[in-house]
């Protein structure tokens, strides 16, 4: 049952490690657009939300384009003797870049609906900006910020397209659950590919379970 096992514990720790990267820079992206205007902010949080509505495929296609060996990135890494393509890592990079649109639109609606007169009320009485964000914005968006964390994670484990361009699909390496699922359909090992459903109902439920406790 080990290859079975195999891409359940590789998508446990890919989508955890996704959704560290994702919550960090997903919350610092909202709190940061949260407070600012400038010319070109519609654009911006355009581009950061479009792979949202991208065909998963035309995701890993940029992906690859980004990051492939034929890339600056890629030849830079190519230098030292490393590729990101075919990588766990590159399964990291597909899930934070599908999952990052829902964390920060959930961060930035939160920030938006703290009370400005709270705020402003602790900038009055000398709290700095960092001060401001760890004593008053995160404990009053905590459960939103929770919310979208597990969304996030939720939307990540379920990415196939991006990630079977991007990382392939290597046994033991690259082979997540959704990426298993499809090719055991197409070997028609259906003992197997009802299991992965089954985890992949269970996991998909527990989440969207624990964000609906939260509301």
């Amino acid at each position: 049952m080990q290859d079975f096992w195999s891409p359940v514990f590789l998508s446990v720790k890919v989508f955890i490690v996704a959704v560290i990267f994702t919550a960090f820079f997903g919350i610092y992206a909202g709190k940061w657009l949260s407070g600012k205007l400038f010319r070109g902010k519609i654009v911006l949080e355009t581009i950061l939300m479009i792979p949202l509505v991208l065909p998963p495929t035309v995701v890993g296609l940029i992906l690859i384009l980004f990051f492939g060996n034929t890339s600056f990135i890629g030849k830079t890494l190519n230098f030292f003797q490393y590729s990101i393509m075919f990588t766990w890592w590159a399964a990291v990079i597909s899930s934070i870049v599908v999952a990052f649109p829902l964390m920060f639109q959930t961060a930035k609606q939160s920030f938006l609906s703290v009370d400005r007169d709270i705020t402003n009320a602790a900038y009055v009485d000398g709290a700095g900006e960092w001060k401001v964000f760890w004593k008053i914005e995160v404990p009053l968006t905590l459960k939103q910020l929770a919310a979208g964390i597990i969304l996030s994670f939720t939307r990540s484990f379920g990415e196939f397209g991006a990630t079977l361009m991007f990382a392939g699909n290597l046994p033991g390496k690259t082979q997540t659950v959704p990426v298993a699922i499809y090719m055991a359909y197409e070997t028609s090992d259906m003992q197997k590919l009802w299991l992965w459903v089954a985890v992949s109902i269970a996991i998909s439920f527990l989440f969207l379970w624990m964000s609906s406790c939260l509301k």
